[in-house]
């Protein structure tokens, strides 16, 4: 398992350009949203929204919102991953609901009050985002173990991800846009740094 886990951490890279005419499976990009869904966050808020853009027409308008980057246009699917905002204020429903279920019985109440402190100090858009950055992680190493390709997408204009979405501002900010399909072209060698050079054991 160890080796098979570090295989395809090895192969995992980023596509720049897909096959436009390869479909992906229903059942293969539903894997991929689940490996997301599975994800693990702070509080266990899961402070993430994933639409899914399969027509020609929405992911070539994204394309365009995403400074022409050929992957988002010829991607079999994008994943936008929106960042929760409103859902996850001190006071609303969703957040009690999602805390109640983390927090159960008598602990429900200590748990609140340490949150609205935690969200009154916190830029809690940053932090949103950065929470769905770590199920994108997953979902692009899930699509790599079942043999499909991904390119995780940060450079975009939010103000028009948000206008071709019909995304109120205090609901939902942009956080990545992940493109999956199958590449077009060979995976180059993989670069990384050496662990002596990243890693201090004290």
């Amino acid at each position: 398992m160890k080796q098979q886990l570090h295989d395809i951490f090895r192969r995992r890279h980023a596509c720049h350009l897909f096959m436009a005419d390869r479909a992906l499976a229903r059942e293969d990009l539903e894997f991929v949203l689940d490996a997301g869904r599975l994800s693990p966050s702070s509080f266990g808020l899961e402070p993430w929204k994933f639409i899914v853009l399969t027509s020609p027409k929405l992911k070539l308008a994204m394309q365009a919102a995403c400074f022409q980057q050929p992957q988002v246009g010829t991607a079999s699917a994008l994943v936008v991953i929106l960042a929760k905002l409103a859902e996850l204020e001190p006071d609303s429903d969703y957040l009690r609901r999602l805390m109640a279920r983390e927090y159960p019985g008598d602990a429900l109440e200590p748990a609140l009050t340490n949150y609205r402190a935690f969200h009154a100090g916190t830029d809690v858009k940053a932090w949103s985002i950065t929470q769905c950055h770590i199920a994108a992680a997953n979902m692009m190493i899930a699509a790599t173990g079942i043999g499909v390709d991904s390119c995780a997408i940060g450079g975009f204009d939010a103000g028009q991800v948000r206008a071709l979405l019909k995304l109120a501002p205090q609901s939902y900010e942009p956080a990545l846009i992940l493109a999956l399909g199958y590449c077009a072209q060979a995976a180059p060698e993989k670069q990384r740094l050496p662990l002596e050079e990243l890693v201090e054991y004290r």
